[in-house]
């Protein structure tokens, strides 16, 4: 990047659009230096030797005639060891290390540093599988450098690289800039490649796998809405639209914590300063077990697998579009090591208002809504690098990328272009209400409106669990839960005409029934040190007493049973039903809570057998 190839000159300049020509021989997406300063910016448009240019940096103090230098190379991220547990900006610059350099809180214009610390050692293991003398090409993993202790590395050859090992280290601490393996040209041994431990790869160029597979195996979230009435898989792709103070953040930022991907990558595109800085306060304060080699369990930290984005409100607008193909080009990278990867985009919406301000400075047509009229295509270009895929190289593995997007509609509106054109792409929708969320109902995902297309697959995954598990009757019970709360929106209706006294006691019974749903399973307070996040065991156990709770009601008022006296008669079970919450994630494991599921069913048999047993 450093080697000056030609230099254009700057025509015009209007925001962060700049014009130059002199520019023959670019190619699009190309990385210039613009002005004195050399500030980053890509080639978007050509037209003759004209480019127009998105700069990533503010383009006050540019003048007309200030030189364009080219680089000859696109905008690219550096992939290796050290991206975990660190923090860049849309371009991937370190945010600690300009804070180091320029003991400023800015970020200066024009200021160029490595993306990842090339003067760290690493602990490197060479593969046993790979010899002086074997043919390797792109994706053979050569060796592990243990990154921290959640994250072990796996070091790869570059995808566009192939050849025969002609030199190969031994196990030894390197850094960044010593040359781990040396290939040459098997047509021809004067052409050498030198392989290190890190590579860059193009931003916009989605890298290299096998084939796509289907995945039928659940994105856990620690949300029992979301993990059961409107599940994802690992390699999904999500969308939560919603208004301001729906809780969007709060919900990225659940996944992020609790979910069981293997490593996150949190983009914080064009949203306030200070929910990054929240996540910068409470990720290192959050641990999760590590099971060790001795087959004990650690507390580590979750920031070691997590990596943030930060493009906020306050820095540039253009280069909020560049932080969303670097979030995913990362999230790319470790899932062809085999790992499962999650990226949250929060939010898409402030990337498809800067794809709109630059499409209007291009004097482009618009479309609905002054968005360009290509702007479906880069929503479905950028959700299309999410899934599940056989990874290219040796050994055979499997990674999946699962990309959950936060939109933000302007006041809720689900007919905004950006809201409707991520519905025909993703499979997975989770719509907030507004009205939910005045009614403190958090998360608040409306389940009239929201929808996952996942449900079949996720079928087969549960019914493939032993006999013995609970978790194969998911599907059915949360059928059971949708039907309760589908009749409960009709009932409703009803009660508000003519009042609840003129149901028939199956109806209230259903009404119930619905409101302990809605009140006791689909509420989750983020913040209670019991329901903050809820495992699977205990979500399962919750979903088999209140749908055996349902059946047996049902099952009473057929004997002629009202619901008042079936209310009077099994008031402790009733109560015991609603505080299945209460049942704390880091106290009671997984023993615990079945035996507390078990007591209450069999409370509830007895219950209602004793109801029946006593009819007078």
């Amino acid at each position: 990047m450093a080697n000056e190839l030609s230099h254009g000159r700057i025509l015009k300049v209007s925001g962060p659009l700049v014009v130059a020509d002199l520019m023959s021989g670019s190619g699009m997406f190309e990385l210039v230096r613009v002005g004195h300063g050399k500030l980053i910016g890509e080639i978007i448009k050509l037209i003759g030797d004209t480019a127009s240019i998105q700069c990533y940096e503010e383009t006050a103090g540019l003048s007309v005639g200030d030189p364009v230098q080219r680089t000859g190379a696109p905008l690219q991220v550096e992939l290796g060891p050290g991206i975990m547990d660190n923090i860049f900006d849309g371009i991937q610059r370190p945010l600690e290390t300009i804070a180091d350099e320029t003991k400023s809180v800015f970020i200066p214009r024009g200021i160029t540093v490595n993306a990842l610390d090339h003067t760290k050692k690493w602990n490197f293991t060479p593969s046993n599988e790979v010899k002086v003398g074997d043919i390797v090409a792109g994706g053979y993993i050569i060796g592990d450098v243990p990154e921290n202790d959640m994250i072990m590395h796996k070091i790869m050859i570059p995808p566009n690289v192939r050849g025969r090992v002609k030199s190969f280290v031994s196990q030894g601490v390197y850094t960044l800039d010593d040359i781990i393996m040396v290939l040459v040209d098997p047509l021809d041994s004067s052409k050498t490649f030198n392989v290190y431990m890190v590579h860059k790869w193009p931003v916009r160029r989605p890298r290299p796998y096998v084939e796509k597979m289907s995945s039928n195996e659940p994105l856990l979230t620690g949300q029992r809405v979301l993990d059961t009435m409107f599940p994802t898989v690992l390699g999904g792709t999500c969308a939560i639209p919603g208004a301001f103070g729906c809780g969007k953040t709060c919900i990225s930022q659940a996944l992020s914590k609790y979910s069981n991907a293997k490593g996150i990558i949190y983009v914080g595109c064009g949203e306030r300063g200070n929910e990054m800085a929240e996540v910068l306060k409470d990720f290192p304060e959050l641990t999760v077990k590590q099971i060790q080699p001795d087959g004990s369990f650690k507390q580590v930290c979750i920031m070691q697998r997590t990596c943030l984005v930060a493009n906020t409100s306050n820095m540039p607008v253009a280069a909020r579009e560049a932080s969303i193909y670097t979030g995913i080009t990362l999230a790319e990278y470790y899932r062809d090591m085999g790992m499962n990867m999650a990226m949250m985009a929060d939010s898409t919406s402030r990337w498809a208002e800067a794809l709109r301000e630059i499409s209007g400075r291009l004097g482009e047509m618009p479309g609905d809504s002054g968005y360009p009229a290509y702007l479906g295509t880069r929503l479905a270009f950028f959700y299309e690098r999410a899934g599940k895929v056989q990874c290219v190289g040796s050994p055979a593995r499997t990674g999946s990328v699962t990309i959950v997007g936060a939109v933000s509609p302007p006041g809720g509106d689900f007919s905004d272009p950006v809201t409707s054109s991520t519905l025909t792409i993703v499979m997975v929708f989770w719509g907030l209400d507004k009205n939910l969320a005045k009614k403190k109902h958090f998360p608040s995902v409306n389940w009239n409106i929201s929808f996952s297309k996942y449900e079949r697959p996720l079928r087969q995954y549960y019914e493939s669990r032993p006999e013995d598990d609970p978790s194969r009757n998911i599907p059915d019970m949360v059928t059971k839960f949708k039907k309760i709360l589908a009749e409960e929106k009709s009932l409703q209706e009803i009660v508000q005409l003519v009042g609840k006294d003129s149901l028939g006691e199956e109806q209230k019974v259903t009404l119930e029934v619905a409101r302990i749903i809605r009140e006791d399973y689909l509420m989750q307070n983020g913040f209670s040190a019991w329901d903050y996040n809820c495992p699977m065991h205990k979500t399962t156990g919750m979903l088999q007493c209140m749908t055996t709770f349902y059946d047996l009601c049902q099952k009473a008022v057929a004997s002629k049973f009202t619901w008042a006296r079936i209310r009077r008669a099994l008031h402790q079970q009733y109560v015991d039903i609603t505080m299945l919450k209460q049942l704390s994630p880091a106290l009671a494991d997984e023993k615990m809570v079945n035996d507390s599921v078990a007591r209450l069913l069999d409370d509830l048999e007895t219950g209602f057998s004793d109801l029946l047993a006593n009819r007078r």
